[in-house]
């Protein structure tokens, strides 16, 4: 639990995460610029609790990056700590960041404000947890020779924020989870076609998720 909610009493605790849960519904169906009214009636509390734990639309948003940069570092330490290897844990993560729609509500935040988001202070830590999760995961799996050697850091930090338009009335099970199978797929060692460009490193990894020191 972070700092910020350590000291509040459960009720509040409570209201806090409904709001959250709500706005990134709403954030993903709607866009950013949803109705607060709207994203506490979904909450099912009072405009008014809203306002007492997110003054602001912006602090809003930073709370939903900072809930989804939570998930991702349980899910990716939990997979490492339950999967019998390195493989299973990081393809149990990658179906589970995309399960999360990263991609698709960072592609409706606001470029400036998504990138304000992206260095604060109050994320470095839990932007350096998924860091070193997602480090680890690689260096096992290409150790064990499971995941091929030329996919690099950055690769994977890609595929968890893929993005896959379905149209209406696709078939079910035709969508993201067929297209997440097939990119894991091609992640396997056997796999012989050539990546283009070269491979990137942690450090590369660290500029990109702006973890990197002085990045605060």
């Amino acid at each position: 639990m972070d700092g910020k909610t350590q000291g509040l009493r459960a009720d509040a605790r409570r209201n806090r995460d409904l709001i959250l849960a709500a706005a990134q519904e709403l954030f993903l169906e709607q866009g950013v610029d949803v109705a607060l009214e709207e994203v506490a009636r979904r909450a099912g509390v009072g405009i008014g609790t809203l306002y007492r734990r997110f003054p602001d639309r912006e602090a809003l948003l930073r709370g939903v990056g900072e809930a989804g940069l939570r998930r991702m570092a349980e899910l990716a330490e939990a997979a490492r700590r339950e999967e019998p290897d390195a493989w299973h844990a990081l393809c149990r993560f990658l179906r589970c960041c995309t399960e999360l729609r990263l991609g698709e509500l960072s592609a409706k935040l606001d470029p400036v404000l998504h990138q304000r988001m992206r260095a604060g202070e109050e994320q470095h830590e839990l932007r350096e947890r998924v860091t070193e999760g997602l480090l680890g995961m690689i260096a096992e799996a290409q150790a064990d020779g499971a995941l091929r050697a030329d996919v690099g850091p950055v690769d994977l930090a890609l595929i968890m924020t893929l993005h896959v338009y379905a149209p209406p009335g696709l078939p079910g099970g035709q969508g993201l989870p067929r297209v997440v199978e097939i990119v894991l797929d091609g992640l396997r060692a056997d796999r012989a076609t050539p990546l283009p460009g070269p491979r990137s490193t942690s450090a590369d990894l660290r500029r990109y998720t702006a973890v990197e020191p002085g990045a605060r």
